[in-house]
Formats: structure tokens, C-alpha cells, sequence
């Protein structure tokens, strides 16, 4: 096995630790010393580094991304989540071959690590057809990139149309049976594909695993939910589902189930730990009483919670309830990216917007912890990776010192947080691998990549664009649904979760 040393490197050991300096030994893919600098001799060592103007700190956990729009990017603006994902998932799907799918994917995991981002989860969407090519082209992206990834498959069993409540009244017959006539994966499809690649992509002993990730809890059977359920228990698998991420999720839960998403999910003993609720913007204070007493995880998402006008998820709230918070960065085609520095920052901030009392606004360290050890938490890997501890993974990035950012240095983590955003990092490792050396990345040819990756989406541009504008009756539809469920109204013990409040008729 191979030993590196960083030496004399000033490192964030976690997020509530201050900075010190030390030499970090990492023997194979696990940290095997944190000492004084000076301490181990560079000649009882493969490679030393001499990283003494570098902030090395835990890699940053994105747990929640969407590979599967890449090529949509900045083709969306001003529309709320459910209207735009019209056009992001669009009824007419572009097909795209392996290759496009394996550099699709790779233009995430690059941003990812160029970052400083180890792990990612990908909520990769199969679209209407089934394909193990595409899979297979996914994961060995992933692969050659040398990143952490956990990639679930968004399993739904109905309708997207019939996700949303008031669609009979909102389409025209005809456009209704064509949508609910689509094509998709099969329920079997989908368990036997997590089945089978659990068996060399468990992530508890693969670098490229997979997780259990029905889509939603309204875009599922009950039946299916309790079935991915069993799935994530028997193949002890982490398990997410995205829940009350808008106001009309809200408005959907009750008139789906007369309760709450999360309620529903309760009463269906889908929450437990190893299950995280993607978003948890709209919540009340009985959701999280529920969640907390669970030991379910919320992500907060806040640069794409923001970016949509979704609102802002009461993290403090959440924090005082005892529930384990995580952080991710949502799908590149609506946010315009999965930079988990951006997010860090974003995060940091918006709470503050909506609370006068800065007793209660978050710290720079809370949002950084959840982006690391609540991350790792989340997906049941707290004992793996999330710090800079002997025995941990050797997952870590430095950042250089010798930049604006962190001159003069006071508090790294708060410097890291708010000012950092992937310009000084200089080094990426996981699984104990340089992955990065010197701004560089040492695993992929990155320039030629992203030229073939533009060529791949200059053939593919006519396609999406007919695609987009077939759209146009769904999106209509969705729209008409949208603006029915602002004139209804929620529970008043409902956090705030836009800045004017929440609990008004309309949002108007």
C-alpha cells in the first residue's frame, strides 16, 4: 500500500475544531496519523508533499445531485420547480448513446472535485427507457474520475402526471391519457437493477456504490414505497426520497393522503435512520417532531431551494429537534451547477433572512459539519468519513493559502464558508489516491473531456430543443396546477419558509 505525507499542513480536523498544523500520514486508503509537524519522517514515506501553505480539510459531501441534466443546463429561469421540471424532464426524451451518457455524467463529477467535493449522491433519472448500457456508462464515469459516488435511480411506479393533484381538472382529457401512456421502468425493473449492483457497488466496501432512492412518496405506490423500503433493509442500503421540497407539496400531501408527505411516509415506517428527506423546505413543527423522533435525516438545499423560489428550510429549527442535517446541491439543468462551495455559502446565508434573532442564525461551522460529518451520517458512513481522524477514509482536499481567501488567516472554517469557492484548491484525495495535484487532476485527460462533452451536446442540441417545445401542453397544465394550489391553504404551524411568510392564501 502506498504512504503519503502531508506535511506541516494547517488542517480543519472537523467543523467545530480551530485550525492547527500538523502532519497528516495516510497509509493505503485510510488516515494512519495526525501529528506535530515534524513528527514523521519523510523518508518512511512513498510521496511526501510539503504542505505547509495548504488548508487541508475533510472532502466536502454533496449528497444529492442530478447527473441526468447536465445537458440542459441554463435552459430554464424564474419558474418554480414543478413548472420547470416540464422542461427538464420532458415528456418527448432525447436518447443519447452510453458514450454521451458516460460524459454527461462526468461533467459533474469534475465540478464536483474541482469543488471540493469527495462524495456525491447522483439521483440519476433512467427517463422512460431502461437501458444497463447507460447504467454501466454512468458508473464507470464515476469510476475513472476517481470520486466517491452513491447513484440511486429515481424509482417511481405512476404516472409523472399523476404526481400532482387537480390534474383531471387542469388537462384536457386527450393530453391526460397521452401523458399517463408514457412509458417507464417497470417497479421489477428497478428493485432487480438495485439488487444486482449492490452485490460489487455496496457502499460500504466500493467506492461507486448505490442507494435505495424512490423519487417521492406522490410519485409512488404505497405499495412501492414499502417495497424500496425492504429493499434498503434487507441489502442494509442508505435510503432518500425528496419530501415537501415546495408549497404545493404541501397542498399535494393533503390531497393525496389528507397529511403531510411526511406524516404519510411515517405512517408507511419508511423514516428510520440511513433515510434522508431531500429538501424538507416546507415543514411543520409536528414534521419535525415526526422526523426527530425517527432519526431521519433532512438535506438542506438551499443555492437550488433559492434558485426556484422554493423557500428556505427551517434548519435551525431542525437542529434543535435533534435531526441530522446533510447538504447537497440539487439538479445542474435548474441551479446551474453542484458546486458544494457555492451551496456552503448560499446555505450560511439565506437562514439569516428570515429570523431577526441572530441568537439563531446558523454558523459557518454548522453549515460546513453538515456538508461533512452530517453528511456521512446520512448515509449511514458517520464512522468512515466526515473528519480528518486516524482510521477515517483518507478523503480530504487542501486549499492554497497563499490567496486572498485565507490572508490573513483567523478562521478557516468561516473563510472557507463564505469566500471560498474552488478557485485555491490544490489537492483532492480520496480513498487515499491523488485524485488532484497542484490545481491538476490526475486522473482524466478534464480539457479533452469537456470538448467532447460540448461536441456530444452540439449533436444532441436539436433534439433537446424539439423536446423543449413539445412541452409546451404539459407545461400549461402545470402551470394551471400550480396557481389552483396557491388558493389553498396550510397549517399555520408551518415554518416560513419564503420571506414575505407562508401562510397567505396566495403567493401572489
Amino acid at each position: 500500500m502506498t504512504r503519503t505525507l502531508l506535511a506541516g499542513a494547517t488542517v480543519i480536523i472537523d467543523a467545530f475544531a480551530k485550525q492547527r498544523t500538523a502532519d497528516l500520514l495516510i497509509d493505503g486508503d485510510r488516515i494512519a496519523a495526525i501529528e506535530p509537524p515534524g513528527t514523521i519522517p519523510a523518508g518512511a514515506v512513498d510521496t511526501a508533499i510539503d504542505a505547509s501553505r495548504l488548508l487541508v480539510a475533510p472532502g466536502l459531501i454533496n449528497g444529492h445531485l442530478h447527473s441526468w441534466d447536465h445537458y440542459l443546463k441554463g435552459c430554464v429561469e424564474n419558474l418554480p420547480m414543478e413548472v420547470a421540471m416540464a422542461l427538464i424532464r420532458p415528456r418527448r426524451q432525447v436518447a443519447i448513446t452510453p458514450r454521451q451518457m458516460y460524459l454527461r455524467t462526468m461533467i459533474g463529477a469534475i465540478e464536483s472535485l474541482r469543488t471540493g467535493a469527495t462524495t456525491l449522491v447522483d439521483d440519476l433519472s433512467l427517463g422512460q427507457t431502461f437501458s444497463r448500457d447507460h447504467v454501466d456508462a454512468a458508473l464507470q464515469a464515476y469510476r475513472d474520475s476517481g470520486t466517491r459516488a452513491l447513484v440511486g435511480f429515481s424509482m417511481i411506479d405512476r404516472a409523472v402526471v399523476d404526481s400532482y393533484p387537480f390534474a383531471d381538472d387542469c388537462f384536457p382529457a386527450d393530453l391526460l391519457a397521452a401523458l399517463r401512456a408514457l412509458p417507464r421502468p417497470s417497479a421489477d425493473a428497478l428493485v432487480d437493477l438495485v439488487t444486482d449492483l449492490a452485490r460489487d457497488h455496496h457502499p460500504a466496501s466500493a467506492r461507486i456504490g448505490v442507494v435505495v432512492s424512490p423519487s417521492a412518496p406522490h410519485r409512488c405506490t404505497d405499495a412501492f414505497l414499502q417495497r424500496c423500503r425492504r429493499l434498503a433493509d434487507d441489502l442494509a442500503l442508505p435510503a432518500m426520497t425528496h419530501c415537501q421540497e415546495t408549497r404545493l407539496q404541501i397542498v399535494t400531501g393533503e390531497s393525496f393522503y389528507g397529511e403531510s408527505l411526511v406524516a404519510h411516509l411515517d405512517r408507511l415506517g419508511f423514516l428510520k435512520p440511513g433515510t434522508t428527506l431531500i429538501h424538507g423546505t416546507w415543514l411543520s413543527q409536528r414534521d419535525v417532531a415526526r422526523i426527530a423522533a425517527t432519526g431521519a435525516t433532512v438535506q438542506y438545499n438551499p443555492w437550488s431551494n433559492a434558485v426556484l423560489g422554493a423557500g428556505i428550510a427551517p434548519v435551525r429549527a431542525l437542529l434543535e429537534a435533534g435531526v441530522n442535517v446533510s447538504l447537497g446541491t440539487d439538479g445542474v439543468g435548474l441551479p446551474l451547477g453542484v458546486s458544494m462551495l457555492n451551496t456552503m455559502g448560499v446555505g450560511a446565508v439565506l437562514p439569516k433572512l428570515t429570523d431577526p434573532d441572530m441568537r439563531r442564525w446558523l454558523t459557518a461551522a454548522e453549515v460546513l459539519h453538515a456538508a461533512t460529518a452530517g453528511g456521512a451520517a446520512a448515509l449511514g458512513m458517520g464512522g468512515t468519513l466526515g473528519r480528518l481522524a486516524v482510521g477515517l477514509k483518507a478523503d480530504l482536499v487542501g486549499y492554497r493559502l497563499d490567496s486572498t481567501v485565507f490572508t490573513p488567516l483567523n478562521d478557516a472554517v468561516r473563510q472557507l464558508v463564505y469566500a471560498e469557492r474552488g478557485a485555491n484548491l490544490a489537492l483532492v484525495m480520496v480513498d487515499g489516491r491523488l485524485v488532484m495535484r497542484d490545481g491538476q487532476l490526475q486522473t482524466v485527460d478534464e480539457l479533452a473531456l469537456l470538448r467532447e462533452a460540448q461536441a456530444a451536446h452540439a449533436a444532441l442540441i436539436d433534439a433537446l430543443i424539439a423536446s423543449q417545445a413539445d412541452t409546451a401542453p404539459f407545461q400549461h397544465g402545470i402551470e394551471a396546477i400550480y396557481l389552483k394550489a396557491l388558493s389553498c391553504p396550510i397549517a399555520h404551524d408551518h415554518y416560513a419558509a419564503l420571506v414575505r411568510g407562508n401562510n397567505i392564501a396566495s403567493a401572489r
